[in-house]
Formats: structure tokens, sequence, C-alpha cells
């Protein structure tokens, strides 16, 4: 197989050399040979050194890399990585838990597949391509899911139509690739009943990284009162009212939201009146609560999706939370997040250290909390640690 080649200019190869998987398209001094989006190629330092090999892609991130030095070209690339990734969900006790049959199966990066989410429901895969090139090679990776899995699998859904390039004309539409399903299918996590719609869901139709915080909700949840802002489909709030919270309010802008909210509620057989939702504008609902809730949950969407963006989301995030440790009964705890990316986690711990000063109150902070094991970080990409959390306590 002949590949074009990637030349890195002087002094730019630094970053490959420690295996990080992005080549930058400033990076490139000049292509030899034509090349596509999607296609794989072969990255040369300047003097004519084998860098790596990864999937080109116009755009600031040019190319994602998949083998680097000293790594061999096989054709069995895309099932030695599934199963690699397999193997450690399994040593997780994720793949055999009749309990908890939702997971992340591959992290992109942080699994060695850069462009590539691959998640797990009750037996079922959802498929998402960041890049051309994961999506130019979707047989090879339907046909490796199909091995690891074998008869486990029921499944395969590929959804992309969010995460490919609009311009992207050769992309046939979200589709099944193997089997079917009739959504939602009710799935598990830790117990508690999900109703996943990964055909019309955001995302691939749960957000699966909040797991072990919402287990760790549970264990703060008992005999409280709950406010779950941002909830989407409800995740937090059914652990809390499988936890014998008193009561569970649960608030996002959008009424689909509340409509898969209500949904699980239902599902999970909670007939009484220790929940409600409501729609509204969090900030909005926050400066002026009407309930001493005991616990509240701030869960936004990212903020800030990019780096020009930083300065307004960390403001963002100092506003909300100063309105909830404004309004917050004395003792109350408050699990926050963040999932913007270019906030990382000593900004955004600085940010609420900042909101709790702008509130006038006393906080401690009890947790610091991040994405679970199947959504791994590598070593090598810092920025797959997106996730961040605290649970604080105020005065």
């Amino acid at each position: 197989m002949t590949l074009s080649k990637i030349i890195i200019k002087p002094g730019k190869d630094k970053s490959i050399v420690r295996r990080h998987p992005w080549v930058f398209s400033g990076a490139i001094k000049k292509i030899e040979g034509p090349v596509e989006n999607g296609d794989f190629v072969e990255v040369i330092a300047n003097k004519g050194r084998h860098l790596a090999y990864g999937h080109y892609q116009n755009g600031s991130i040019a190319v994602r890399l998949l083998l680097f030095e000293n790594e061999t070209l096989s054709d069995n690339l895309y099932q030695e990585r599934i199963q690699n990734a397999y193997s450690l969900r399994e040593s997780l006790g994720l793949t055999n838990d009749p309990e908890c049959n939702i997971y992340r199966l591959i992290h992109a990066e942080g699994d060695y597949l850069p462009g590539l989410i691959i998640d797990h429901y009750a037996g079922h895969l959802v498929v998402q391509c960041h890049s051309i090139g994961m999506y130019r090679d979707i047989d090879k990776i339907t046909e490796a899911l199909k091995t690891v899995y074998g008869d486990q699998l029921k499944s395969i859904y590929l959804k992309c139509s969010s995460t490919l390039p609009k311009d992207f004309s050769d992309y046939s539409g979200d589709r099944y690739l193997y089997g079917e399903a009739e959504t939602p299918v009710v799935a598990l996590e830790y117990g508690n009943k999900f109703a996943i719609d990964w055909v019309t869901g955001q995302k691939t139709g749960f957000f699966i990284d909040q797991r072990e915080n919402r287990a760790l909700l549970a264990k703060y949840a008992r005999g409280k009162k709950v406010l779950n802002t941002f909830c989407y489909s409800g995740g937090f709030s059914i652990f809390a009212l499988n936890s014998d919270a008193v009561l569970v309010h649960s608030l996002d802008a959008s009424e689909k939201a509340i409509k898969l909210t209500d949904e699980n509620v239902e599902l999970g057989g909670f007939k009484d009146d220790r929940h409600a939702s409501y729609v509204d504008d969090a900030m909005d609902f926050i400066k002026d609560l009407q309930e001493d809730y005991d616990i509240i949950i701030l869960d936004p969407p990212a903020f800030a999706k990019h780096r020009n963006a930083k300065h307004n989301a960390v403001q963002g995030y100092k506003r909300l939370n100063a309105h909830a440790i404004r309004q917050i009964k004395p003792g109350g705890i408050i699990f926050t997040f963040s999932c913007s990316q270019v906030v990382d986690k000593v900004l955004f711990y600085n940010t609420i250290v900042a909101a709790a000063i702008s509130a006038n109150r006393n906080v401690r902070i009890l947790e610091q909390l991040h994405q679970p094991a199947d959504h791994p970080i590598s070593s090598n990409h810092p920025e797959g640690e997106y996730l961040k959390g605290l649970v604080i306590q105020v005065e």
C-alpha cells in the first residue's frame, strides 16, 4: 500500500515523538502525494525519519495518529484495539454485571482510537465517528465488534450526523450496521432503570460519564431534598429517588429533556409525590429558590468548546455556582461539574473558590470528582481529562 506523506516542519515533531495523537495543521511543512479527507497517511519528520501513521482530515487537527514509531501496521488493528478496550472493561467488572449494563467501550484517544466513540447499552452498541477516517473504516470496525462480542451482540447503530463535518457529503445517514432494535431500550446502571433512545437522544443516548458520580450522590441523598439542574434524562434524580431522598426536583430548560426524565421516573415506579419536574433556566431558577434543598446538582453542558470562549465560560461557572452557594441552606451539599475541556481541573477549582468568595459563605471541599475508568485518559493526551467535579459543603 502506497501512502501519501505528511512532512513535519523542523522542531514540530516533538509532540509526535512523545506520542501525542494529534498533528495540528500548523506543524505541516508539506504533503507529498494526493490526499483526501479520511486517508490513511504516513507522518515523516523534516529529515525523512518515519514518525507515525494516522487519518488525515482538513482542519486544525490535520492528522489523528493511530500508530507510532516501532508499531507495525496490521490488518487486525481495530480488532486488537477493541479487544484491548473490552478486556479493560471486563477487568473493571462492567461487561458481565447484571445490574449495570451501561458503559463506554471505546473512548477515542484514551483507547488509542482517536476519532472513535462506542457506547454499550444492554447488548447494543452505538458508534460515533468524530473523524472521516474512522467513518471510512466503519466496515472494519463493525467486523471487529462482531468478533469481540460474538453472541452477546444484539445490534450496532451508527450515529454520526452531528459529529462528522456538515459538508461531508459521503455520509449516508445514521443507521443500523448490524441487527436492529426498537428504541427506547431499558438498560441498567447499578440497578437503576433508564430508557435509552440512541436514535433521537443526545450524544449516544445517555451521559455515561457521570455513572460513578451518580452512585456517589446515592450515598448522600437518603432523607434529603435534592435539586437536579440541567437534568437531561434525570440520571441523578433516579439515583436520588432510589436512595430514599424525601424530595427530588428535576430542572432543565428543554421540555424534551423533562419528558425523558418523567419517563424514567415512571419506569422506576416512583408514583408518589416525591418528584416534580420544572422547565426553566437554571440560572434564573437558582437565584430565588422556593425550597430549602439539602443537595443541589449543577451539571451544565460545556460552557466553552474552544479556547477563545474560556473566559466567558469561567464567568458562567462562577455566576452559576455563586447563586447556588448563596441560596442553599447552611450545611447544604453541592455537586458541581464542568465538562468543558479547555477549563482544566485547577481552573475549575479556583472558579468555585471565587464563587464562594463572591457569595460570602464558607465552603468545604469534600470530594474531587472526574470521569470514570471506562473513559480513560492517555498519559500522552492530557486533554482527554474533560470532566471535573467537586462535592462541596456550604456553611
